[in-house]
Order: structure tokens, then sequence, then C-alpha cells
């Protein structure tokens, strides 16, 4: 999701123009945390920071944009407790004689399940706790022993999931929100809960424009999610020794967010929530199969796309020798290609529309990039490819990818560096290779002299001095072929 929503966040700035102010609330004080740090004799906070940490590391190395601004719940408690006492002046919520602080639900009626269509009058279950009812949610919770906690009007205790990010919320966006985003997990009840304790807090009849929520991934020819709790996940830093973050990125844009056909109008807000055990990015989703093999496929496609590249630089530089090129229709195709890309975004951030729309240009850039042996002084149509590939490099590049000339197969501060190196070897190769398949003019161009006693000996002479040569340049030849083998295991291919 992580992913999935930064390209979305890409394209709404790079591609739209809008101006995204992205909050991303850290929830550092749960169950889970407590009951971790408990085992591993450190106080909670400790091992919350341990885990933010690390989970910015990953971010940053599968190339996820940070947030406008990190919100900690630990860092917000004196807000969320005034937020509980606006709601429970307005009589939609309920202290317990145990310290606890209980969303009325029913008193809400049918304004709860908006999102996700359950209503509080429907499937209510025993209650066997201090609450009214089995859907009331807490906003506050009495502290156990010795469990980190935080003085209320209430008692000492710590805020309810779902308070938190409304409260986080709220302290920067108002009573208005553009987006918020999501698993597709995550509708209900956390989202829906959102929204019920927002409405109530501004007294607005709509709180949040569009919930995002992206499907889950699943493990091939499984029906679970690939999840923590499951057992079945691979951890990011585990995933990249394998995968690199563009092929991952490249996995993600092949396939939509989610299934659902909303039309989005112009975006300018974006709240994401993020908690250790997740909050983070819909309507109708679907679950996305992984594999070795999906991410085989979108690394044969990063490759293809690289390949294009190269053979299109070689051919501006005049290291690819080719038949006269059609620019009137690679002029077309790049046009058609950019107004199908755009159209593609505007339709729900369509990302695999848009991928295919670009390898289709690429399609078209290679069937005129056929190499010839011998060079007819054609002029070279350097303009034309030098704008598919720009537009092409500038539109991954949009997406978080790195498809600058090399740099999939470089990378590093020094890769400008070594890419020249490149080009210069690239280049004795090409000079030399041209000597070893070059003949002499005598050698292609004798005659034998008519009458002449054994008119067939120059001829011959000639035929035998070639066939020295061959075998004698043959090494240099072999050698060229070893290098371009060579240069093909780190990535750098040579047509």
């Amino acid at each position: 999701s992580y992913v999935r929503f930064d390209i979305i966040r890409r394209i709404m700035t790079r591609f739209f123009g809008i101006e995204v102010v992205m909050v991303m609330g850290i929830t550092d004080i749960d169950d889970k945390i407590i009951k971790r740090a408990n085992e591993m004799n450190i106080s909670p906070v400790a091992l919350a920071r341990i885990y933010e940490e690390d989970f910015k590391q990953d971010m940053a190395a599968l190339k996820v944009l940070p947030p406008t601004v990190y919100m900690r719940v630990t860092d917000n408690i004196p807000q969320i407790i005034s937020f509980i006492k606006t709601i429970i002046a307005s009589g939609q919520a309920y202290a317990t004689s145990q310290g606890n602080v209980y969303f009325d639900v029913k008193s809400w009626g049918k304004r709860y399940g908006v999102l996700t269509t359950i209503y509080p009058d429907t499937q209510d279950e025993e209650v066997d706790t201090d609450k009214r009812h089995s859907k009331d949610f807490a906003l506050w919770k009495a502290a156990r022993p010795q469990e980190l906690s935080w003085t209320s009007p209430w008692g000492k205790g710590r805020p309810g999931w779902h308070i938190e990010c409304s409260t986080i919320s709220s302290a920067v966006f108002g009573k208005q929100l553009d987006i918020h985003t999501g698993g597709i997990d995550l509708a209900f009840p956390h989202h829906e809960n959102e929204i019920a304790q927002c409405e109530v807090y501004h007294q607005c009849e709509q709180w949040g424009n569009y919930f995002l929520h992206s499907g889950h991934l699943h493990v091939k020819g499984s029906q679970e999610k690939m999840s923590k709790s499951l057992k079945n996940y691979v951890t990011i830093k585990d995933f990249l020794k394998k995968f690199s973050s563009d092929q991952f990125r490249m996995f993600c844009l092949r396939s939509r967010y989610s299934s659902g056909k909303e039309k989005k109008k112009n975006l300018l807000i974006v709240e994401i929530c993020m908690a250790f055990h997740a909050c983070f990015p819909s309507w109708q989703c679907r679950a996305i199969e992984f594999s070795d093999e999906s991410m085989d496929d979108a690394k044969h496609l990063l490759q293809a796309i690289s390949s294009f590249v190269r053979d299109a630089n070689a051919y501006m530089k005049g290291q690819l020798v080719c038949d006269p090129v059609r620019e009137d229709i690679l002029w077309e195709r790049l046009a058609n290609t950019k107004v199908t890309v755009k159209a593609a975004f505007a339709d729900d951030f369509d990302t695999s529309r848009a991928v295919a729309a670009i390898m289709d240009l690429i399609h078209h850039g290679n069937r005129q990039l056929k190499a010839v042996t011998k060079d007819a002084g054609s002029p070279r149509s350097s303009v034309v490819y030098g704008s598919i590939i720009s537009y092409i490099e500038g539109f991954f590049n949009a997406l978080g990818m790195s498809f600058g000339e090399r740099q999939v197969a470089l990378g590093g501060g020094d890769s400008a560096v070594l890419s020249n190196v490149i080009d210069e070897l690239v280049r004795f190769r090409t000079k030399v290779r041209h000597y070893a398949l070059a003949l002499p003019e005598a050698a292609a161009e004798a005659v034998p002299m008519e009458g002449a006693a054994g008119a067939k000996g120059p001829k011959q002479e000639q035929k035998e001095k070639r066939q020295q040569l061959m075998q004698e340049r043959k090494p240099l030849l072999e050698a060229c072929d070893s290098l371009r083998g060579d240069l093909a295991a780190f990535g750098i291919h040579i047509k």
C-alpha cells in the first residue's frame, strides 16, 4: 500500500500539478507495542522509536517519499483528550465506572455505516464488558497495572486506536479532508469509526471526500492475504536482497491499486495514517497475486525499457547504424502516448494502461531501429529519439524509478563518470570490430586481366589474402564478443 499510494501522490503532483499536503500519523503506543516491550524489558516508547526508524529506512529503500509531517500519538495526548471531551459533550460517547470511554454507536443512528453500509441495529451481540452495546468502540482505555498511561478526566489511561487518527488529521486539516488512504481491511471498523468521530466532533455532514483503499497482496495460489499475523510475509529487507525497488514498483504499476471505477475530482490534501500494525491506503478492491513469476515479469519489462533506451542512445551517437527513420510516425506515436497516459491517470490512476501505452511507444521505436551493416550516410533522426527517451525517462522518474541511461545497472554517486567510461569503452570496441571486419579496397575490387595466363591466379590470391586477414583478425572479433558478454553480466547490453 505504501508504494501504491506513493505512486498516486506522485501522479497528482508531477502529472497534474496538484500540491499535496500529506500527514502520517504514527501509532507509537498500543497493546502489541506494550506486550513486546515487556518481553524485551524496555520501555514502549523506546521500542516504538526503534520500529519507527526501521520503518522509515524501509520506506526510503522502496523510494517512498516522506510525508509532509509525521505526527506521533504520544505527542498529541492533550489534543486527544480534548477531542474525546467534545464527543462526550455532544452526547455520542460515555464514560464508565471502570475508567473507559466508548463511542455510542446507536446514538449516531443511520449515519454510522456510510462507508461500509454496516448499521448499528444489526448483528448485535451480547456484551460482556462495560460497553452498552457490542459495536461501541473505545475512545479511551483505562490503564492496567504497570502500563504506560496519561492522566485524564476519566482516570489514568491511553487513547483508543481510532480516536488518535481522527484527532491528528483534524489538528492539521480541520473539518474537511480530501483523501484518506488505507488497506481495504481498514474500511471497517477503523475508517468507519474515524468518520463517525470526526463528523460528531466537527458537527459536519461529510468529513472525508474520498477514501482510497488498496487491495491486499496474496501469495499466488492462496486466498490468504500476505500479513505478519499469518506468518506468510516477506520483510522488505529480505525482499530487496532478491529484487530491486524499481522492480517492485513496476510490479505495482502493472495493476490498478483497486478495481474501483469512481472518478476523482481535483484533490488538494491527503492524510495517511500509519501504525506499526498498519493504517494505510478505495472502494471496490481486489487482491493482487504476488509470486516470483510476477516479479520476473516486472523485471523483464524493465530490461526491455533499458534495452530500448540504450539502443536509441547508441543510434543517436552513431554507434548503431540503421535505415532512414520515419520521423512522422514516431512523432505521432509520441503525441498519442502522452494523451493516453494523461487520460489513464485521470481515470482512477490507471497505471496499468499508462505503462501499456509506454510499452507500445517503445515497440514502435524499436521497429525502426533495425541495424544495417553499411552506413548509407543518411542523416540520423536524433531529435525524435531524444524526445522519446526524454519522455520515457521523465515518466518513470516521476513515478519514483531510476531510468537515466544505465542507472539501473550502475547507480551510486560515481555513475555519471562510469557511464562516460563505458561510452568510451563501447566506442573503442566498435572501432576494433569495424577494423576486424573491414578488407583493403584492393582485396574487394581486384579484377583479373583479360587473356592473362593463369587468369584465376590474382582472384585466387585475393581470396587467400582475405581468408588470411580474417584468420588474423578473428581474435579481435572474439575479444569484442567476450567483452560484450562480460558487460551484459553487469546489465550493460551492446547490440
